[in-house]
C-alpha cells in the first residue's frame, strides 16, 4: 500500500522590475557621465540577471538538486560581486542616493538568496511529510519573492528618478530574460495552485493507508472520512482554477486523482475496517484454537476453527482483490499526474 513520490516541488526567483529597463545612452563606461553611471550599474544587475534565468531554467527543466544548488551559489557569488563594485562608485553630481538604491537592493538581493532560499532548500527536504509542510514551504518561497519584488520596485524607482534627473531617455521595454523569468513565475504559480489541493488529499490517503496498515481500526474511519472531505472540497476548488493559456492538464491530472480518491474512500474502502475487525476476531479463534492440544480439540472447536478459516478467506481475497485494484488505478493516475506536471512545466518555461 505504499504511495509513489509526487513531483518534487522546486524553488524559483522573482524577476525584478529594474532589470526590465535599459537605457539609450552607449557609453556605458564613462562614469563621468549620467549615461555611463547608469549604465554601468544596469550592466551588474543585468549580469545577475542571466545568472537567475540560468538557476531558474535549470530548475524548471529538471536538472539535479546538486547542479541547481551550484548554480544558487553561482549567483549568490555574481550578487557580491556586483556589491563590491558599485560599492566603489563615488556619488554622482553629489548625490549617492542611486548608489546606495542599488547596494540595497543587492543586500537585499543576497540576502534572499543566501538565508532565505537556503532555508527553502532545507523545507523542500521534509515538505512531503505533511500539507502543512507543504503549504509551508510555498508560502516560504512566495514571502522571499516578495522581498525581491518589493526591492526590485524600489530600486526601478530610483533608476527612473536618475535618468530623469539627468534628462535620460529610457526605453521601457522587457528583454528576454525578464520576460522569461516572468513567464516561469506565471507558470508555477497556476501548478502551484493546484499542486497543493492535490497534496492536500495525497497526504490524507496516506494517513489512512497508514491506519490500514497498522490495523488501526480507529484511524481507518477518522481518515477515510476526512479523504472523502478533502477530495470533495478539492475537485470544487480545482473546478474553480483558470487553465494555464488555455492548458488544463494539470488541471485534469489532479481532478483525476481526487476523482479517484473520494472514490475509494466512500466505496473501495468503505468496509475496510469491517475487515480488520473480522481479521482480528479471526485471529482470536485461531489462537485459543492452537492453544489447545489436537487431543483436546471437541468437534464444535474443529466446525468453529474451519468455518472462521473459510469466512476469513473469503473475506481476505475479496479485500485484497480491491486492494490491488486500488493500487493499480493510484499508481497509473500518479504516473499520469508526474507526467503532466513535468510536461505542464517543461512546455511553458522557456529554456534556456
Amino acid at each position: 500500500m505504499n504511495l509513489k513520490t509526487v513531483f518534487s516541488k522546486k524553488t524559483l526567483l522573482a524577476s525584478v522590475a529594474f532589470l526590465c529597463i535599459q537605457s539609450n545612452i552607449i557609453k556605458a563606461q564613462d562614469l563621468g557621465t549620467a549615461g555611463g553611471y547608469l549604465d554601468y550599474v544596469g550592466k551588474e544587475f543585468n549580469d545577475i540577471e542571466e545568472n537567475t534565468w540560468d538557476y531558474t531554467s535549470s530548475v524548471a527543466h529538471g536538472k539535479s538538486a546538486r547542479k541547481v544548488e551550484k548554480r544558487r551559489k553561482e549567483v549568490i557569488s555574481a550578487n557580491q560581486d556586483a556589491i563590491k563594485k558599485i560599492k566603489k562608485l563615488s556619488a554622482f553630481n553629489g548625490s549617492s542616493a542611486f548608489r546606495d538604491s542599488a547596494i540595497s537592493f543587492l543586500n537585499t538581493n543576497y540576502a534572499v538568496l543566501n538565508y532565505d532560499y537556503a532555508k527553502i532548500i532545507d523545507m523542500e527536504e521534509v515538505a512531503e511529510q505533511s500539507y502543512d509542510l507543504m503549504e509551508a514551504y510555498m508560502l516560504a518561497q512566495e514571502k522571499a519573492n516578495e522581498k525581491l519584488r518589493n526591492a526590485g520596485e524600489m530600486i526601478s524607482s530610483e533608476y527612473k528618478k536618475f535618468a530623469e534627473a539627468n534628462n535620460i531617455k529610457l526605453i521601457e521595454s522587457k528583454d528576454k530574460v525578464a520576460k522569461n523569468l516572468d513567464v516561469a513565475n506565471k507558470v508555477y504559480k497556476h501548478y502551484n495552485e493546484v499542486y497543493l489541493i492535490f497534496f492536500k488529499s495525497y497526504k490524507q490517503e496516506a494517513y489512512l493507508l497508514d491506519a490500514m496498515q497498522k490495523g488501526d481500526v480507529n484511524g481507518m474511519e477518522q481518515n477515510r472520512n476526512a479523504l472523502v472531505k478533502t477530495s470533495t472540497e478539492g475537485s470544487a476548488k480545482v473546478k474553480e482554477v483558470k487553465p494555464y493559456q488555455g492548458d488544463a492538464s494539470v488541471k485534469l491530472a489532479c481532478d483525476q486523482l481526487l476523482n479517484f480518491y473520494k472514490e475509494e474512500a466512500e466505496k473501495k474502502l468503505k468496509d475496510a475496517s469491517a475487515f480488520y475487525v473480522k481479521k482480528e476476531n479471526f485471529e482470536k479463534i485461531k489462537t485459543a484454537f492452537d492453544a489447545k492440544a489436537p487431543a483436546s480439540r471437541t468437534k464444535a472447536d474443529v466446525d468453529q476453527y474451519n468455518k472462521a478459516v473459510n469466512e476469513y478467506n473469503q473475506a481476505s481475497n475479496q479485500f485484497n482483490g480491491v486492494i490491488n485494484e486500488c493500487n493499480q488505478k493510484r499508481s497509473q493516475l500518479l504516473d499520469n499526474w508526474n507526467k503532466a506536471a513535468a510536461s505542464f512545466t517543461d512546455r511553458h518555461v522557456p529554456k534556456k
